[in-house]
C-alpha cells in the first residue's frame, strides 16, 4: 500500500518548498509475540507468551505487555535499565523521537533492545497499514505522535483479542491528557509511579523514579528564587544586549559563588549568593544580567563549603560571610551580575554519598556529590540504611523555585565507600572517562594473529630494518610509540630519524574501532591502571615498537648539520626493527659510559648533543620551562596500595627525547598546513591576558622579584632569574604558579582560525601539532592520515576534509584531554588518601595562596595541595589572624604568612565521617601558641599504624603509570584547564 508524506522546507534564500515523499505501508509486519499465530512464526520470537509472564503487578491480574510513550523513555531510562521490566513494545515512533531528542538515552535504549534477555521489541508502526496515522490539519507533532502510540496499544489489544489470547497491552504515560484519551479509547493505562508501585518488592525501583515535579513537603512554602525568564524573553533580551549569554562555572572553593564566561566580555562576570546564582549548575549555559557598576563586587577570599546537615526548607544561607570584607576598591571590582534564565542545562549523573540523617524512617535525604562544584541534591530513597556506606549515583530531575536544593533520584550503587576499586570507578565516572570493555564489534576489526609482514607490505614501505633504531622510555612501558636513530652521512652531516607507530595501518576510517578511538580520544593514566584508547592487542603489541621485533612506522627523517640546523626533511611509511627498548636511566648510562662505542651508544650521544642545541635555541626564542609537582607511588606488589612516595627524576635523556618529539611535531605541522591550508589539525596555545598574571606578579613582588609578563621571552627570563639561595624550592614554586596563569592548549582546524592565532605561547613556535603519540591520542591519528595523503602513502576520504566534522572531533579531543588530566590528578589524590589512612606525618610545605580564612599549602613530596584553615564558620579561637586583602597576607603578632613562605605541617586523614574522608592540615611551624600543634617528630620521621601487609611487604614496584610520566615529558608543558584559569582570573 502506498501513501505520501507532505512537509515544507525553508531554503537558505528564504523560499518555502513543498516536499512530498512516498510512504509505503505493509500488512505483513510482525507483532513480535510468541503467543501470536496470525503473524507467522519467526526464527526468534521476542515477547513471551502466557506461560512466561513478566513482573507481577497488583494492577493487572492477566498477563500483559507494556508500551511506553516517548517521555517515559527519556525521563525514566534508569528504570528501563532494570531487568524487572520485560515484555516491552517500543513503537518505531518512540524510537525515532528518542533518537532525535537524546543521543545518550537512545544509545542506552538500543543496548536494552539488543539484550535478548530483556524482551524489548521494536514495532514498526509507521509502516503498518493498521497503525500508521496521518497528521491532522492543525495538529502539533507531539499530539500526532501520542495518537500513534495509543493506536499501537489499541491495535495490540484487538490483535490478541481476535485470537482469544489472554494478554493485555498496557500504555504507560505521564501525560494527563494522553492518559485521559487512552482511558476513553478503552486502553489500559497507568503512570510510571502507579505501575512501579504495583510491582512486588519494587521499593528499589521507586527510588529510581525520575521525579520531574514531585510534591515538596509544605506545598505552600514561599519561593526562594526568582523565576527563570521564558525562552522568548531570553532571546529578545540577548538580542537587545540586555542580557549576556555564557557558560556558568561554579567555584570549588566557595559554594555561594561562581562566574559566567561570556565571549563578548573580556572578564568573567562574577555571580555571588544563592539568589543571584538562581539554580544554575556548573556547565549550564545561562543568561546573565550585568548589575550597575556601583553594585559590582570582588570575589570572596573565604573558602566556604555547604556544611548544612539537613534540608532547611525555605531558608537560604546567611550570606553575610560572603561579603563581610571591606568594600572592594575600584581596582579590585569585578563585573558582577545575576542569572536570569537557563538557556541549556548540562546535567549528568553524579557520584557521591548520602548525608547522614538521624531520622531513620525518613525517606527524604540529601545527596552530597563528589564534585564540590555541584550542589547537594534532595532525593527519596527507602534504602538509606544500606546506602549510607555506599558510593552511589544520582541524577538531577528538576529544581523548583521553592526548593533550596535540586531534586533528583537514585540511579545505582557503586560499592563501599573507601574501597579502592569503587573510588577508581567514581573518579572515572565523574570525569566522564569511557572505560567499559571494548565491544565485540570493535574487537572484530583487529587483525588476526599471528600477524606477519608480507612481501606486499615491504613493497609499499621504506625498509629501515638495517638501521640501528632504539626507543627510550620509562621502566615498564608497554605502549612504545616512538623510536629514534642518528647516523653519520657521507657528506659530513647527520641523519636523524623519529619513527612513530603506524597506528592508522590498523585503524581504518569509519570502522567501529575508529569510532571508538575517536570517542575515547585519549588514553587515561591513573596511578595503578591505564584506560586504553585502543585495544591492548594494538597498544601493547602490534603497534608498540618493542625491541627486537619488526614493526610498521611512520618516519620523519632529517638531514642536519652538527649545529642542529635542518637541511632537508622527509616523511614516509617504513618498516623498522628496534635494536633495544631502553629506559631513560639505561640510555643515560650508555651515553655517560665512555668505554661503550657501539652503534647505539654513538647514536645516543649524537642525539643528546643535538638535543641540547635545539633546546638552547628554543629557550632563546622565548619557550617557557614551567613546572608542575609530579610524583610516583611505590606500592605493595600484592595489594597495590601505596606505601611510599618518590619524586620524579629528570635526566638528560628525558630532555633528549622531548626535543626530537617537539621537532617532529613542528615539522609535520608545517607539512600538513602546506598541503591542507583549510583542513590541517593543529594545536595552539593562546597567550594569556595580562590579568591572568596578577597573582604571579604579586607573589613575585612579595619576594623581591619583578616578573615581566609583557611577552613569553621576558616571562621566561624573569622566571629563570627569580632564585633565592635560602629557599631552593622557590623557583619551582614560582614556575608552578606561572603554569596556573596559562590558558589551555587546544586542538583546532586551520581553516577556522586566523593564522596569527596559530601561535603556541608555551613553546614559542608559530605552528604546532601532535604526531608522535598515535597509540594514546586520537589527534595524532588524524594528523597521520593527513600526512599520509600528503606523501602519497594513503588515499583521502570525504570526512578527512570535512571542516565541520573535524571541528566536532577537535571539540571532543579538547574535552576528553581535559577530563583525562583531571582524572589523573584525582587518582593521585585518591592514592594519597590511601597512603595516609594509617599514618600521621609531618612534612615541609609552601604557601601557594593566602585566603581570608585559610592558607593553601603545597607539599612538594606528595605533589599535593591542601587547605590549612585559620578560622572556620561557627568556631571560636583564642588566636585571631589579621588578613591584609591588599597584600594577601595573614598576620599574627610578628609572624606574617605570605605566598611561597615555608611551613611545617602535620598531615593526617580524618575518617570520623565514614562517608567523606578528608586530609587534614595542621600547622607545626612556625609555632603559634594556642594554634600550632607540637611536633611529634622531625619532618623526616613518620608516625604510623602499620597493617600486617605493610610489615610483610618485601617487594615493591613503581605502579604509578610511567607511561603517563613519559608522555608528559615529551609534550608541551601541561597547561591549566580553561575552567581553572578562569576561576583564578576572577580571584584577583
Amino acid at each position: 500500500m502506498l501513501t505520501s508524506k507532505t512537509f515544507y522546507r525553508k531554503t537558505k534564500g528564504g523560499n518555502i518548498h513543498k516536499v512530498i515523499k512516498e510512504h509505503y505501508l505493509r500488512d505483513d509486519i510482525w507483532c513480535g509475540s510468541e503467543a501470536c499465530e496470525r503473524c507467522g512464526r519467526r526464527k526468534k520470537e521476542i515477547l513471551l507468551d502466557e506461560e512466561n509472564p513478566g513482573a507481577k503487578s497488583t494492577l493487572y491480574s492477566c498477563h500483559y505487555y507494556l508500551v511506553f510513550d516517548t517521555n517515559i523513555v527519556l525521563n525514566q531510562i534508569d528504570i528501563l535499565e532494570e531487568n524487572t521490566l520485560c515484555n516491552v513494545i517500543i513503537p518505531q515512533t518512540v524510537l525515532e523521537e528518542v533518537r532525535h531528542r537524546s543521543s545518550n538515552v537512545y544509545k542506552k535504549l538500543k543496548e536494552i533492545i539488543g539484550d535478548p534477555q530483556r524482551k524489548f521489541f521494536v514495532f514498526v508502526n509507521e509502516h503498518h497499514k493498521d497503525t500508521y496515522v496521518e497528521r491532522k490539519p492543525g495538529e502539533i507533532m507531539n499530539d500526532r505522535n501520542d495518537r500513534a502510540i495509543r493506536t499501537v496499544a489499541k491495535w495490540y489489544n484487538s490483535h490478541f483479542s481476535a485470537q482469544k489470547i489472554n494478554i493485555k497491552t498496557i500504555l504507560l504515560t505521564e501525560d494527563e491528557e494522553n492518559k485521559r484519551k487512552a482511558t476513553e479509547e478503552g486502553i489500559p493505562v497507568a503512570t510510571t509511579q502507579e505501575y512501579i508501585a504495583s510491582l512486588e518488592n519494587a521499593g528499589f525501583l521507586l527510588d529510581k523514579l525520575s521525579k520531574k515535579s514531585y510534591i515538596l513537603d509544605g506545598e505552600g512554602r514561599n519561593p526562594l528564587f526568582s523565576p527563570h525568564l521564558s525562552p522568548s524573553q531570553l532571546h529578545e533580551g540577548i538580542k537587545n544586549e540586555k542580557y549576556l549569554q555564557g557558560s556558568f562555572l561554579a567555584s570549588r572553593e566557595n559554594f555561594l559563588e561562581g562566574s559566567v564566561n561570556c565571549e563578548s566580555v573580556e572578564k568573567f562576570i562574577l555571580v555571588q549568593g544563592r539568589e543571584s546564582l538562581n539554580r544554575a549548575i556548573d556547565g549550564d549555559t545561562v543568561a546573565v544580567e550585568l548589575l550597575p557598576e556601583d553594585q559590582w563586587s570582588a570575589p570572596s577570599d573565604i573558602i566556604l563549603q555547604d556544611d548544612t546537615e539537613n534540608d532547611p526548607g525555605d531558608v537560604l544561607d546567611d550570606e553575610k560571610i560572603l561579603t563581610e570584607s571591606k568594600p572592594a576598591t575600584s581596582v579590585e571590582k569585578t563585573p558582577t551580575g545575576r542569572i536570569v534564565g537557563i538557556i541549556k542545562r548540562k546535567w549528568r549523573q553524579y557520584c557521591g554519598i548520602l548525608q547522614p540523617n538521624e531520622l531513620k524512617e525518613n525517606t527524604r535525604h540529601l545527596f552530597v556529590p563528589a564534585e564540590r562544584k555541584i550542589p547537594k541534591v534532595c532525593i527519596e530513597t527507602r534504602q538509606a540504611e544500606t546506602l549510607k556506606t555506599q558510593r552511589i549515583i544520582v541524577a538531577i530531575d528538576s529544581w523548583p523555585r521553592n526548593s533550596r536544593y535540586p531534586l533528583g533520584h537514585f540511579v545505582r550503587a557503586l560499592g563501599n565507600i573507601g574501597d579502592k576499586d569503587t573510588e577508581n570507578e567514581v573518579l572515572l565516572l565523574e570525569h566522564d572517562v569511557p572505560h567499559s570493555r571494548f565491544s565485540d564489534e570493535v574487537l572484530s576489526f583487529l587483525p588476526r594473529l599471528p600477524w606477519v609482514i608480507t612481501e606486499a607490505d615491504v613493497a609499499q614501505r621504506t625498509d629501515l630494518r638495517h638501521i640501528d633504531v632504539c626507543s627510550v622510555d620509562p621502566p615498564g612501558c608497554t605502549d612504545i610509540d616512538d623510536a629514534l636513530h642518528c647516523r653519520d652521512l657521507e657528506n659530513g652531516n647527520l641523519e636523524v630519524g623519529v619513527h612513530i607507530a603506524d597506528v592508522t595501518h590498523f585503524i581504518r576510517p569509519g570502522t567501529a574501532l575508529d569510532k571508538e578511538a575517536a570517542l575515547r580520544a585519549t588514553t587515561v593514566y591513573l596511578v595503578d591502571k591505564r584506560i586504553d584508547m585502543v585495544p591492548e592487542l594494538l597498544s601493547s603489541n602490534l603497534c608498540s615498537l618493542r625491541g627486537g621485533e619488526e614493526r610498521f612506522a611512520f618516519s620523519c627523517v632529517w638531514e642536519v648539520d652538527h649545529d642542529a640546523n635542518i637541511i632537508e626533511t622527509n616523511f614516509f611509511k617504513s618498516i623498522i626493527k628496534s635494536r633495544a627498548a631502553m629506559t631513560y636511566e639505561e640510555a643515560q648510562l650508555k651515553i655517560d659510559d665512555k668505554t661503550q662505542h657501539d652503534a647505539l651508544a654513538i647514536s645516543l650521544r649524537h642525539l643528546n648533543t643535538l638535543a641540547k642545541k635545539l633546546k638552547k635555541r628554543r629557550l632563546e626564542n622565548g619557550a617557557l620551562v614551567l613546572a608542575s609537582p609530579e610524583i610516583r607511588f611505590q606500592v605493595d606488589s600484592e595489594t597495590h596500595d601505596p606505601i611510599e612516595v618518590v619524586a620524579k627524576q629528570m635526566r638528560e635523556t628525558n630532555s633528549m627525547v622531548e626535543e626530537f618529539m617537539l621537532l617532529a611535531n613542528i615539522s609535520v605541522a608545517k607539512k600538513i598546513l602546506e598541503e591542507f591550508p583549510e583542513c590541517a589539525v593543529l594545536r595552539r596555545h593562546p597567550e594569556p591576558p595580562q590579568v591572568n598574571f596578577d597573582p604571579l606578579i604579586k607573589a613575585g613582588r612579595h619576594q623581591g622579584f619583578e616578573i615581566d609578563t609583557s611577552c613569553g621571552k621576558e616571562l621566561a627570563k624573569s622566571l629563570e632569574a627569580a632564585v633565592k639561595e635560602d629557599n631552593p624550592y622557590f623557583n619551582t614554586m614560582l614556575k608552578i604558579l606561572a603554569t596556573r596563569c596559562m590558558m589551555q592548549a587546544v586542538y583546532f582546524i586551520s581553516g577556522m582560525v586566523q593564522e596569527e592565532e596559530f601561535f603556541h605561547y608555551g613553546l614559542a613556535c608559530p605552528i604546532y601539532t601532535h604526531f608522535t603519540s598515535p597509540i594514546r591520542r586520537y589527534a595524532d591519528v588524524m594528523v597521520h592520515r593527513l600526512l599520509a595523503v600528503c606523501v602519497g602513502a594513503d588515499a583521502t576520504y570525504p570526512d578527512l576534509l570535512d571542516k565541520k566534522k573535524t571541528h566536532a572531533l577537535c571539540h571532543n579531543l579538547n574535552y576528553r584531554n581535559r577530563m583525562a588530566q583531571y582524572a589523573g590528578r584525582a587518582s593521585v589524590a585518591l592514592n594519597t588518601h590511601l597512603f595516609f589512612r594509617n599514618r600521621i606525618q609531618e612534612e615541609e610545605g609552601y604557601i601557594l595562596f593566602v585566603r581570608k580564612n585559610a592558607l593553601q599549602i603545597l607539599i612538594p613530596k606528595f605533589g599535593l595541595e591542601g587547605t590549612l584553615y585559620l578560622s572556620k564558620k561557627g568556631e571560636t579561637s583564642t588566636v585571631t589572624f589579621i588578613y591584609d586583602e591588599e597584600e594577601h597576607t595573614q598576620k599574627y603578632g610578628d609572624i606574617i604568612f605570605r605566598s611561597f613562605d615555608q611551613v611545617i605541617v602535620q598531615l593526617s586523614l580524618d575518617r570520623s565521617n565514614v562517608q567523606h574522608e578528608k586530609l587534614v592540615f595542621k600547622l607545626v611551624k612556625p609555632e603559634i601558641p594556642g594554634f600550632s600543634i607540637p611536633s611529634a617528630a622531625s619532618s623526616s620521621e613518620v608516625v604510623t599504624t602499620e597493617t600486617p601487609s605493610e610489615k610483610e611487604a618485601t617487594s615493591m614496584e613503581v605502579v604509578k603509570d610511567d607511561v603517563a610520566l613519559k608522555k608528559r615529558d615529551r609534550v608541551e608543558p601541561e597547561m591549566m584547564s580553561k575552567a581553572r584559569k578562569k576561576k583564578k582570573k576572577t580571584k584577583y
